[in-house]
């Protein structure tokens, strides 16, 4: 039977590649569903483990499969996401992205790098744990309608059947050397908001012969604050933010529409689905009292995130067992989404959170900023303990 000592002494030897690894894929970046030499890197370092049996899924994803003793028994997913953000980079380093405007700024080179090491390590050890593991390296998780939702329609959790899965994300809120887990409810739902009042422009000295779509937008954006304070169960979470206003007039012009975008995220559908319903009531009753028009399109995104209870305990108390229990911390609920949360609506799922903060080195950004990086001593972390996580869960 392996240990965790084992794993750990794999993880540290393999640290240099896996930052290797890493540096390679943030300075190759690839924008969501455009991940065409991510995947095909990923499946030639696959290869050169000896992992060889390896398809291509929804065009840029990769799935390889290691089997173990018995594989027929029980098999665990691994996910890592491959897309990079639309993002011009700051941060003065040797490993820079070399393609303008686009940067790693989320961490998915992380995840990519740790789920390869962690594919080293399992493969290596294979003699010494039963069942099957399926790696899943998926693309467009930070584009609608999200990867992981192709990925089901294309039946990744099929042949062999997945019997639970587990992703991990960078937590630049935790210092490296930690990691943290949440049972239940974890991350929201997300949906987008696209809202466009339509008036008449015109002079900004008469605008008795204008409808005004400005102070309508205003209106609008407070009442819509309302349905959040008022109708929403307050024990419920709930955000509603619009983020980017567009009155394209002049001081002196009255514009003839105003566009208003946000979003809106809960963790309960059947407040998601009522909620869509008082937004665009709401926009249509306001802008109709001042005799303009508005029209609302909401593109409903990812579901809330919900991470199984049992699957997540064991992964927790695996991850004491690696780690040591100072260094595993509880997480409190997050506003933010992950298209991670779409396999938990299908299979029992754990979605836990790698810290790479090192305020003395000065990595202290968050994910989506352009000076965002991590501590490197996360990776061998990130790779040991996906590896053990997956392997004790086999043994359940």
């Amino acid at each position: 039977m392996i240990h965790a000592e084992q794993i750990k002494t794999f993880a540290q030897s393999l640290e240099a590649e896996i930052i290797a690894i890493r540096r390679h894929i943030h300075q190759n970046p690839e924008l969501s569903f455009q991940e065409h030499q991510t995947a095909a890197y990923v499946a030639h370092t696959l290869k050169s483990f000896g992992i060889n049996v390896i398809e291509t899924i929804a065009k840029t994803g990769v799935v390889a499969i290691i089997e173990g003793i018995n594989p027929e028994s029980k098999t665990i997913a691994l996910r890592a996401d491959l897309d990079a953000l639309p993002i011009e980079e700051l941060n003065d380093i040797s490993y820079r992205s070399q393609n303008n405007g686009i940067m790693h700024a989320c961490g998915h080179d992380v995840h990519t790098a740790c789920l390869l090491g962690a594919a080293k390590i399992l493969n290596d050890t294979k003699s010494q744990w039963t069942g099957t593991i399926k790696l899943i390296f998926q693309p467009g998780e930070e584009k609608l309608p999200g990867g992981a939702s192709i990925l089901i329609q294309e039946k990744v959790l099929e042949s062999p059947k997945v019997d639970a899965i587990l992703g991990q994300h960078v937590m630049p809120f935790l210092p490296v050397g930690t990691v943290g887990f949440r049972s239940g409810l974890y991350m929201a739902s997300s949906d987008e908001l696209y809202i466009e009042i339509k008036g008449k422009g015109g002079h900004g000295a008469m605008p008795h012969l204008c409808l005004d779509p400005v102070p309508v937008a205003a209106q609008i954006i407070t009442a819509l604050q309302q349905i959040v304070a008022r109708k929403n169960n307050p024990l419920v979470p709930c955000v509603l933010t619009i983020g980017k206003v567009i009155a394209n007039g002049a001081t002196n012009v009255i514009p003839d529409n105003v566009l208003l975008e946000g979003t809106f995220r809960t963790f309960d559908e059947k407040w998601r689905v009522q909620a869509h319903k008082e937004i665009e009531q709401t926009c249509q009753q306001i802008a109709q009292t001042f005799g303009l028009e508005a029209k609302v399109n909401i593109i409903k995104g990812y579901p809330f995130l919900n991470n199984n209870p049992a699957l997540t305990s064991k992964a927790k108390q695996a991850a004491i067992a690696y780690l040591g229990s100072d260094k595993v911390v509880d997480l409190d609920a997050w506003m933010a989404s992950e298209d991670f949360a779409y396999y938990s609506q299908q299979v029992p799922a754990t979605f836990y959170r790698l810290g790479t903060a090192n305020h003395e080195k000065g990595i202290v950004h968050g994910v989506h900023n352009p000076h965002f990086n991590v501590d490197e001593a996360a990776l061998k972390i990130g790779a040991g303990l996906m590896a053990w996580i997956a392997i004790q869960e086999l043994q359940a």
